[in-house]
Formats: structure tokens, sequence, C-alpha cells
């Protein structure tokens, strides 16, 4: 396998993996109600938080499989865009240090994702 291909990989993995535990960690941790409550708040019908989780995980599973990697990756993307548009945004750019809660880990990922998704594309 080239040295291109595993570092692709390794992206992929990474990304996916990041949204994999995110949903399991918002079940573990009893985090989905208040979410929903949160988003609600917003006008989503309830129940999106755990359309959000189900879709964070099985999406994340095919994703690791290399299943639908297009069309996943740019589903996140817009995941994480509402991510910063509903909370991060308001918050910055940094996570921790020289501020809280910011954008620019969701910008990472958003980048791992559209490597990823022209990443499939060139290879099919």
């Amino acid at each position: 396998m080239r040295t291109e291909k595993i570092a692709l990989l390794i992206i992929r993995f990474a990304a996916a993996g990041t949204m994999l535990l995110h949903g399991i960690a918002r079940i573990v941790n009893a985090g989905v109600t208040p979410f929903d409550g949160f988003l609600t708040g917003f006008g989503f019908p309830a129940y999106t938080a755990w359309a959000i989780t189900i879709f964070e995980i099985g999406a994340a599973l095919a994703l690791l499989l290399n299943k639908w990697v297009a069309v996943i990756c740019t589903l996140f993307i817009l995941q994480l865009l509402m991510g910063i548009i509903l909370v991060h945004g308001r918050e910055g750019w940094f996570v921790v240090g020289a501020g809280r809660n910011g954008v620019e880990y969701s910008v990472l990922l958003i980048l791992c994702f559209v490597s990823t998704a022209l990443a499939s594309r060139k290879s099919n």
C-alpha cells in the first residue's frame, strides 16, 4: 500500500472514530435527552438528538468499512457546520487554552471529511 493511501486511511479512521465515540459517549453519559432539549429549543422536532446520535454511530461504522464514503462525509460536514452555527461559532476559534468550546476542532474534522471524500472519488 502506498504511503498516500495509508495517510488517507489514517485520516478516515481518525475522523470516523471520533464521530463514533462522540455518539457512543452521548448515550453512555445520558446526554441524548439534554441535547434533544437544546435542539427543540431551536425548533427542531423531538427525538432529533436520537436521530443524530444513531446517525453518528451507524455512519461512522460504515465509513470505517469504506462504505458510502462521499455521502457520509458530506452529511458529517453538514452536521459539523450546524454545530458551528448553533454552538461553537459564538465561542470563537479555540476549544481550550485561549478560549473554550470554539470552532477549531469542528473545522479540523470538516477538513478531514473533505479530504476523505475527495480521496474516495479519486479511487473510484
